[in-house]
């Protein structure tokens, strides 16, 4: 084989695992024939010369679905990581240049990015007007697994409580929660409320497979209460909305405005830390580096 069959042949792998991981974050062709600018056809067409040159079936084909082959969960992470170590090495080799330029993947949580960022991000544009930082909006706990994925250099959010198997933390802001009820509900009328009185009633919180639930759930089964969760939102803006219209108390960020009434509880001291992540193993662009020192500015300044 020449050397130019070669390329050739490594350049056509890297297109069909870029249209096999469109296809099995999307679930369709045509919606991965859109984010790679290509016809369902071409798609198709690399997809099936993967699959012929793996010798397995990558994906089921029911209807106008498609969903994932065992074969393809087994290779979906490893197609994952040869992308982001191509995007890596891309990096790398534009940091030699040391112009802070490109576009910068962000991954944001919907809190963060209303009520944390926008200071930061404002200075970051006016200060590297060369970036374009494309920013995705998601739930902590997938914008961290974007990161994994090599989909976003950085994630913005709440931070987990336990270490990640994969990212490292960086804590930039300390965020003190409490626990609020509308202006109607039972416990908002009382003079003093305990721990069991919240197990009388419903609360609305975040979903049980959150950061934030964790967070609540570990600090209120310390104190014996136990939850009676009536409806769940990532959104916090959500929360508010609900336990102002008396569908349960809820628990939202000090810092956060709103005009419930905070449910006294002294000897409570709940919080979340929120922060960056990113992989350790990865070279983070010139763009990435810029807006980390930032957010460390951020974090030595008081809030």
């Amino acid at each position: 084989m020449t050397h130019s069959n070669k390329e050739y042949n490594h350049t056509m792998r890297i297109d069909a695992l870029q249209a096999f991981v469109a296809v099995a974050e999307l679930g369709s062709f045509q919606a991965a024939g859109q984010r790679l600018h290509l016809s369902q056809p071409a798609v198709s067409k690399r997809l099936a010369a993967l699959e012929t040159r793996l010798g397995h079936r990558l994906f089921d084909r029911v209807g106008r679905g498609v969903g994932l082959t065992e074969a393809g969960r087994a290779y979906l992470p490893h197609a994952r990581e040869t992308l982001a170590a191509l995007a890596d090495g891309d990096r790398a080799l534009d940091n030699l240049a040391d112009r802070v330029e490109g576009t910068l993947a962000l991954a944001i949580s919907h809190h963060v990015g209303l009520h944390r960022m926008p200071e930061v991000l404002r200075a970051f544009v006016a200060r590297y007007p060369h970036v374009t930082p494309e920013i995705e909006f998601a739930d902590s706990e997938a914008a961290c697994q974007r990161v994994v994925n090599g989909e976003a250099e950085l994630a913005v959010i709440t931070l987990p409580v336990a270490a990640h198997p994969t990212l490292l933390a960086r804590t930039i802001w300390h965020d003190p929660l409490a626990i609020y009820a509308g202006i109607e509900h039972p416990l908002a009328r009382r003079e003093s409320v305990t721990f069991a009185d919240l197990s009388d009633y419903a609360a609305v919180l975040p979903p049980r497979d959150s950061y934030t639930y964790h967070i609540i759930d570990r600090a209120l089964a310390a104190e014996g209460t136990t939850l009676q969760t009536r409806m769940t939102s990532h959104y916090l803006e959500t929360l508010r909305m609900l336990a102002d219209i008396g569908l349960g108390w809820t628990v939202l960020p000090r810092a956060m405005p709103h005009a419930l009434v905070p449910l006294a509880l002294p000897s409570l001291d709940m919080h979340r830390e929120l922060g960056v992540m990113r992989h350790p193993q990865r070279n983070p662009s010139n763009a990435a580096r810029a807006l980390l020192a930032m957010l460390e500015a951020a974090a030595a300044s008081p809030d």
